[in-house]
């Protein structure tokens, strides 16, 4: 796994243990309905993750972002497809969205070159 991918993912779950180690009925709640709202529903998974990243882009939240396009990458997304979600985005948020799209292609190719590779004999 890449350096950018491990740092992001092991500052997001420490931060989230302390955040939920508070005991605050609140945040667990909203934490609680942020993992139901992406759960498999009359919309897919795959559907709801692009969603959140065309959102998470408008909204300009790079740590969002990143988390939904690994979520994108590993329930099946492809480049054509994130690219087309990228530019819907862009659309919708504008030009000040593109320091976000360059940030998200570089974390893209960054899931795709940390890919595991098939086992070949």
């Amino acid at each position: 796994m890449s350096k950018a991918i491990e740092e992001f993912n092991d500052y997001r779950q420490k931060m989230n243990e302390k955040i939920l180690g508070a005991d605050n009925l609140v945040l667990k709640r909203l934490f609680n309905l942020d993992t139901n709202t992406y759960a498999e529903g009359a919309l897919e998974v795959k559907t709801k993750e692009m969603i959140g990243l065309s959102a998470s882009m408008v909204l300009r939240c790079d740590d969002c972002v990143k988390y939904h396009l690994e979520k994108c990458f590993e329930n099946g997304v492809t480049k054509e497809e994130v690219f087309e979600v990228f530019a819907i985005s862009s659309i919708v948020g504008g030009t000040i969205v593109i320091p976000h799209l360059r940030r998200a292609v570089e974390f893209w190719e960054e899931l795709e070159n940390n890919k595991p590779q098939p086992y070949l004999s």
